[in-house]
């Protein structure tokens, strides 16, 4: 099988067809970058024909730090008794989400650790308190792990979890947590979250009840593209299971390399030869390029600004990405294992739509268009990426 021909299918066809894993991995392997980007640009065209790029003011809430799962890839998290614990009052939360209403946002992303001290009726009434006094704003909180921690702790099954914070106002679930869905990278970097299945279960519980959900992927563990491609293929079973029962699925899909500057895992194999560690700018692209043809039943790719940079995100936007993320008012977890900590404002985003050529969209975290504001400015005012960034495609 060559990859030009593969290519070839691709572009000059009308529908969106199914790649097999075989094809998928010849593209991965051996597709010239330029070549890749163009046909998952194509691709993009037939998912979403507009040239409108759409973009989410919102914020994120890392309520709590305290986490028993210890994850090698993360710096956020503290073991309980550590002396740089926290755990925010509901009213330091809310005073998070006024900020938000006063820029115009409409979406919360909640997520914090597996916290054994915290028993459900907490998380009950942050959420029945969240909703009453900040109507407008989207609740999508807790991944999976945490989840399934607030299950154990509380004798109860994910999906009684799920029903509970659905029924207190709760309207979907961080796609955090994935990682890599295959069991040898996962039992590798993160032993104590268990089988990709459990990862997947709570979410398809969560899209059975009609919960906004997402999917994502890290990759530079020093897994093979085979070992990516199994991540995205799983992804695209459940997504077709789940839509062939009349759910919504998976909203969207985001991918972005494993930041190693001050973890665990990036210490661990500084210097080693065992395998190649991260991701660079151009096969951070080639994945999001890949991941545009492979989920042929995703609606929307996410580019990854908060850890490339806006300069790569702007690229992606013409390799398969057809969304540019949010403002992330805020951002704790990514940031605390050594990428630059920044938050874009909107008139940022915006011109950097613009300047791919595409019109910017504010939306929510359903994807509905919402009213876009003028924010634009003059174009050598705006910083687009951020300091000393330097965009390499090596």
């Amino acid at each position: 099988m060559d990859w030009s021909t593969i290519i070839e299918k691709i572009v000059t066809s009308n529908d969106i067809f199914r790649l097999t894993n075989e094809e998928t991995l010849v593209l991965y392997d051996s597709a010239p970058l330029h070549q890749l980007m163009d046909a998952a640009h194509h691709r993009r065209k037939l998912h979403n024909p507009s040239t409108k790029v759409t973009y989410l003011v919102d914020r994120n809430i890392n309520y709590t730090n305290v986490c028993t799962i210890n994850c090698q890839f993360c710096s956020f998290y503290r073991p309980p008794g550590h002396d740089e614990t926290y755990t925010q009052t509901y009213d330091e939360i809310r005073q998070r989400i006024v900020e938000l209403e006063n820029i115009g946002g409409s979406r919360i992303l909640m997520q914090g650790g597996v916290n054994p001290a915290l028993d459900i009726d907490w998380y009950i009434g942050l959420i029945k308190e969240l909703r009453i006094h900040h109507p407008s704003i989207d609740l999508d909180c807790f991944s999976p792990i945490e989840l399934e921690g607030i299950a154990e702790v509380t004798d109860s099954t994910t999906l009684e979890v799920l029903i509970r914070f659905k029924e207190a106002g709760m309207h979907g679930l961080p796609g955090g947590g994935a990682e890599m869905l295959v069991e040898k990278v996962r039992t590798d970097v993160s032993p104590k979250k268990g089988h990709p299945d459990n990862w997947l279960r709570v979410m398809e519980e969560a899209q059975t009840l009609g919960l906004t959900t997402s999917a994502t992927n890290v990759i530079g563990f020093g897994e093979t593209n085979s070992n990516r491609i199994e991540h995205l293929d799983r992804i695209r079973q459940q997504q077709e299971r789940v839509l062939s029962q009349g759910h919504i699925g998976f909203t969207s899909f985001i991918a972005w390399p494993v930041q190693l500057e001050t973890n665990t895992f990036g210490k661990r194999n500084r210097g080693s030869n065992r395998f190649e560690l991260g991701a660079g700018a151009s096969e951070y692209l080639r994945h999001v390029a890949i991941s545009r043809l492979f989920l042929d039943n995703v609606p929307h790719i996410q580019a990854s600004w908060p850890t490339m940079g806006m300069g790569v995100a702007q690229m992606a936007l013409l390799g398969g990405a057809d969304d540019a993320g949010s403002t992330m008012m805020e951002e704790n977890v990514v940031s605390a294992s050594g990428t630059t900590k920044f938050s874009a404002s909107e008139q940022e985003l915006q011109t950097s739509i613009i300047r791919s050529g595409f019109s910017p969209q504010r939306r929510n975290s359903d994807y509905i268009h919402l009213e876009t504001p003028d924010t634009t400015i003059s174009l050598p005012d705006v910083m687009c990426s951020p300091p000393n960034q330097v965009v390499e495609l090596v």
